[in-house]
């Protein structure tokens, strides 16, 4: 997020430079771009995610509640890697975000919603439920209307619209506590070379169009806010049933000879609902993260 007049955001960037309401002398160095210059934003932040809803994976359903405290016990990779990218131009502008994790959930945050006789969730596993996430998101910006306040203050809104490419996995570990019926579907494609049974999802892949807007509000040149929502999916094929998002971020940015850097901090909510087959071999995954986000932006 940004809060100087050419300064870029973690989650977007100031599409225009406020050079008529400053003298040039006292004007930061790195905001002598015009509205007819490239300005971009590079972000590396953490995303410390808790999760709630619903996994399947070959017919055996879950639902999760974990914090982030369960995942932080039992995830791999609980900081995983999220990044985002800007660039503007005038009122328009291009977008991409990266997140990538790969998360434990323990039996004691989740509970077995169709069990088989026989099994229970593993206490034994690492991890009950292991789900891994690749998002990228990819879209255009363009600034609908831009209202100055006094002394560089202004507030603006964004209409963005793009796509979110998921790649997910889930395995759920289940422990063996007895003779099994094998005659259940479900148990068919366990992996019982251990002393635990694993049905895995395997790998899913979809595409969710998506739709959103964006409001910033700068109140100096080195503080502002901003606030984003998006829909996506709407069912058509390939994508999810539904889905949504939620941010929202306050930046604080210093200015130096080129370049800007700044602090970002605030909160971040992902939904998605896709359903991949039904049935005692079926996969779906119902699931909602959210969490607060901490970062660091470069702005050039």
């Amino acid at each position: 997020m940004s809060s100087g007049a050419s300064a870029q955001s973690v989650f977007g960037v100031t599409p225009e430079t406020e050079q008529a309401q400053a003298p040039a002398a006292d004007k930061p160095k790195s905001e002598g771009k015009t509205d007819d210059d490239w300005r971009f934003g590079v972000t590396v932040y953490g995303w410390a995610t808790s999760m709630s809803g619903s996994a399947t994976a070959r017919g055996n359903t879950v639902n999760i509640n974990a914090s982030i405290v369960d995942l932080f016990q039992k995830s791999s990779s609980l900081a995983a890697w999220d990044s985002y990218v800007e660039a503007n131009k005038g009122r328009f502008g291009f977008y991409g975000d990266f997140v990538w994790a790969q998360l434990g959930i323990p039996a004691s945050a989740a509970s077995y919603v169709n069990p088989i006789r026989g099994v229970t969730l593993s206490a034994q596993a690492n991890a009950a439920i292991t789900t891994s996430l690749t998002i990228i998101e990819a879209g255009g910006l363009y600034e609908i209307a831009k209202w100055l306040g006094s002394e560089r203050s202004f507030t603006a809104l964004d209409a963005y619209a793009g796509a979110r490419y998921w790649n997910s996995s889930t395995q759920v570990n289940l422990d063996l506590t007895g003779t099994l019926d094998f005659s259940d579907p479900r148990l068919q494609r366990f992996d019982r070379s251990r002393t635990i049974g694993v049905a895995d999802s395997g790998t899913q892949q979809w595409v969710d169009p998506l739709i959103g807007l964006r409001l910033r509000h700068q109140f100096t040149p080195s503080q502002e806010i901003m606030a984003k929502g998006d829909i996506g999916g709407f069912g058509i094929p390939g994508a999810s049933t539904f889905s949504w998002q939620l941010a929202g971020v306050y930046s604080y940015t210093w200015q130096f000879n080129g370049y800007a850097l700044a602090a970002i901090g605030g909160y971040r909510a992902l939904s998605t609902n896709i359903t991949f087959s039904s049935g005692t071999d079926g996969n779906s995954l119902n699931l909602l993260m959210h969490g607060p986000v901490v970062g660091l932006t470069v702005k050039f």
